[in-house]
């Protein structure tokens, strides 16, 4: 049934104005208030359900945020399509009080909910994009009310809330106006970062993004993201600034701004122990039947694609669980940041880096975030704050030892 909505929404003609399209799709959210009223009447449900209604503002104000919807407009908006719903369904629940009431409704979890929020989402996706076009909304609004049960005021109600509706001029101003710092992070490189099967974030970065929070006084939302994926979630909105391990390379600095490098190293090979004199180069190691193992989409794949030619490159989706693949003996090797190597040779003593106190490339990591030259003053001057007071250092120093 979604799949048909989305379709159908797709049909829409290409020359329809934003503003008309959002229209159109507020009215079919409101058009489902018939049957969530039957589902409610035959299930002997309260309209009202402060609990649910609490949860649908909260997640419409974060989903907002991804598009720079300013959160007291874009609540004040959803506040007045929950009050028209109820308005709609109070309607249908006086009707057939007084008349014949229906008999059979749809799920309203399993069938009419997930229309609902996918309506929800398709809204708040086009609610930055709207023109503002007054005359166009007078002429919408002045159009006969299309659903049943919605009465002109809750109508009206609906669409000044709509015409409220403003962005952000800026990410620095939405995280502090907002309260809310979302942290991109993969969970799949440690020290960094990292995540077990219960999903809660551990490592050097995370103990860090909950200093930066506090430091702004605002809340931390973490965000999952990946390596294949990070630039276009960033560019997406999904998050304020990734926090990850994250090296400074110059495709990415083409996209984004990054904060004052955290951290100093660079590449390095790490193997079994047994083995490391084999793997005392780059040449050694690029040489036909050599299994250079990586974790794809970041800058351990890139260097493995630039520099080896005559070894097997073996992607591992999982970073969390690759070292264990070396040690089975089902890779060789593996090309990675020396501050990994330095991490997992203590947490695996068959594993030892095969160039020890050499790197084969120079790399900074800092804190990535979208070009916003306040946001970037702002995490520049918390990181030299964190760095005099030492707290970097013993950040890394916890972490790795």
């Amino acid at each position: 049934m979604i799949r048909l909505l989305l379709f159908l929404l797709l049909l829409a003609p290409s020359t329809l104005l934003a503003d008309e399209m959002l229209y159109r799709l507020i009215n079919q959210r409101l058009s489902l208030m018939e049957q969530v009223a039957a589902y409610k009447w035959i299930n002997e449900q309260p309209i009202a359900v402060p609990e649910r209604e609490a949860f649908v503002i909260s997640k419409a104000v974060d989903d907002g945020l991804q598009y720079g919807i300013t959160t007291d407009s874009s609540g004040a908006f959803f506040w007045a399509q929950i009050e028209a719903a109820k308005d709609i369904q109070q309607c249908w629940f006086d009707r057939w009080t007084a008349g014949q009431a229906p008999e059979t409704a749809e799920d309203l979890v399993a069938i009419v909910r997930p229309k609902l929020i996918l309506l929800g989402s398709e809204i708040t996706s086009r609610l930055a994009k709207k023109t503002n076009d007054g005359k166009l909304f007078n002429r919408l609004f002045s159009q006969d009310l299309p659903i049943d049960c919605l009465s002109e005021g809750a109508h009206q109600k609906v669409f000044d809330a709509l015409k409220s509706v403003t962005t952000y001029p800026d990410r620095h101003t939405q995280v502090m106006d907002s309260g809310r710092l979302r942290v991109g992070t993969t969970g799949d490189y440690a020290p960094f970062s990292y995540s077990g099967d219960d999903l809660s974030f551990t490592g050097i970065d995370i103990d860090l993004a909950l200093n930066l929070a506090e430091s702004l006084d605002v809340e931390l939302v973490f965000i999952k993201t990946s390596w294949p994926t990070l630039m276009n979630d960033l560019a997406a909105g999904l998050f304020d600034i990734a926090m990850s391990g994250v090296s400074i390379i110059p495709a990415r600095q083409q996209r984004a701004y990054f904060s004052a490098p955290y951290h100093v190293g660079g590449k390095s090979p790490i193997t079994l122990c047994s083995r490391v004199h084999e793997f005392s180069s780059l040449e050694a190691i690029d040489q036909p039947g050599v299994r250079a193992i990586v974790n794809p989409g970041g800058t351990n794949e890139r260097f493995i694609d630039a520099k080896l030619r005559r070894a097997k490159k073996i992607l591992h989706q999982d970073n969390r669980t690759i070292f264990d693949e070396i040690i089975k003996g089902n890779a060789d090797l593996m090309i990675t940041d020396s501050i990994e190597v330095r991490l997992q040779t203590n947490l695996h003593p068959e594993l030892c880096g095969s160039m020890p106190g050499e790197t084969l490339t120079y790399q900074e990591k800092g804190y990535m975030m979208p070009k916003d030259p306040a946001l970037r003053l702002e995490v520049n001057q918390w990181l030299a704050e964190v760095r005099s007071q030492n707290i970097l250092e013993r950040t890394f120093d916890q972490h790795l030892n």
